[in-house]
């Protein structure tokens, strides 16, 4: 049933370019045709998760055995649905493609939900990746629906959109870094509706962003809390890092990964400069370890005895592939092909053995609430796979 003749093409060309370090590592590489096999394990298991719209994959805690399932209003329902677009386009296999059709159809409810700004991670990850496969006009009346749905958490004296509505107690209008993301779904709907308001609002908070959320050495705050009269800074805190003042390492990542795109639709060089900054600061950090990987938090005061986040070395990898394009820094495209290559190896790949339907292990969660510590989490997954469809794009 499962077709891999251009996926094995494509990761043929892959290990051309990601030469070996004489084993330095610690952890075991694969050969080029077990990965194909264990691959072609890992998306097997996706493939035999029943659909169920109310049990989105999100992650899996290999000590208990429990699999922790969200419905369509999770903030993570979106990459469960882009990871079977992205698999189809991997593979040309067309089951995945219809497996990407019925989740994506389990999320489009969310276009209404006007109580989250994670509209371009639920919207954007599964009916965004479903219009790169087809023309559908559906899916971008979804797109554009869910557009006028996020538009309503802007705030015009304040420049951004609202990230949160809980602990109104401490926080008066909090914008996470994350927020970052979901200006490509913006950006989106003004090409598909013509309508600039979209793009208008998108370039808004990247400037408020740009302008408020970063240290001098290139890193990035995660909350910021905002006056809703003065609509000056209030705060700057965390609440996923391990302590206001350190550097959470997904954080710089949606950073990164999303300057890069405000940069794609708007060629203005300061958004480039940013991303640069920050990508140089990730990459080059003291505490980044060989294999690329980084620790959740490059300021975790255990290190090296505390988790890495394959998803934060995910997200970055993508982005940092895009970056490439536009400034040919042969050093961002070097760490995508290295994180490439130890994310196929014993140390993060997922056994055949586990029924769970995700790739990669040993992603970092939530340290506020000690939740998925290390552990398969599904936006590993989602921007690993973009990072693999993103190098056989350059590459072709």
């Amino acid at each position: 049933m499962f077709r891999v003749s251009c996926f094995i093409m494509g990761f043929t060309l892959l290990f051309i370019a990601c030469k070996p370090n004489n084993g330095k590592e610690k952890n075991v590489s694969l050969s080029e045709e077990q990965i194909n096999n264990l691959l072609q394990i890992r998306y097997n298991k996706l493939l035999d998760y029943e659909l169920d719209s109310m049990a989105f994959a999100r992650s899996y805690n290999p000590k208990t055995g429990i699999l922790n399932k969200v419905p369509s209003s999770n903030w993570t329902s979106g990459f469960f649905a882009g990871n079977f677009w992205q698999i189809y386009m991997l593979t040309g296999n067309e089951a995945f493609k219809e497996r990407a059709k019925a989740w994506t159809a389990f999320v489009e409810q969310e276009k209404y939900n006007d109580k989250t700004h994670d509209m371009g991670f639920k919207v954007f990850c599964s009916f965004g990746n479903g219009l790169k496969v087809e023309d559908n006009t559906e899916y971008k009346d979804v797109i554009l629906h869910s557009a006028k749905t996020l538009s309503t958490r802007f705030n015009e004296n304040i420049g951004s959109i609202r990230s949160w509505d809980w602990n109104e107690d401490v926080w008066q209008f909090p914008v996470i870094i994350d927020n970052m993301m979901n200006l490509e779904l913006l950006f989106e709907a003004t090409k598909i509706s013509g309508d600039s308001t979209f793009h208008n609002i998108a370039v808004k908070h990247a400037n408020t962003t740009l302008k408020n959320h970063f240290r001098t050495d290139g890193s990035t705050w995660h909350v910021l809390d905002y006056d809703t009269i003065s609509g000056q800074v209030r705060a700057r805190v965390t609440h996923q890092g391990i302590g206001d003042e350190s550097a959470w390492a997904r954080g710089q990542g949606w950073a990164i990964n999303g300057f890069t795109t405000v940069y794609r639709y708007t060629k203005d060089e300061k958004y480039l400069d940013r991303t640069v900054a920050t990508a140089n600061y990730f990459i080059n950090h003291k505490n980044m370890p060989e294999d690329g990987i980084p620790f959740w938090d490059f300021d975790h005061p255990d290190i090296p005895n505390t988790s890495r986040d394959v998803s934060a070395a995910a997200i970055v990898a993508s982005a940092l592939i895009e970056l490439y394009t536009y400034t040919k820094n042969e050093s961002f495209l070097n760490y995508s092909k290295k994180v490439v290559k130890s994310l196929k190896s014993k140390e993060y790949i997922l056994s055949e053995d586990i029924e769970a339907p995700f790739i990669l292990d040993h992603s970092f969660g939530d340290w506020s609430q000690k939740l998925e510590m290390d552990e398969p989490i599904v936006y590993g997954d989602y921007y690993f796979l973009q990072t693999l469809l993103r190098l056989r794009d350059l590459k072709e």
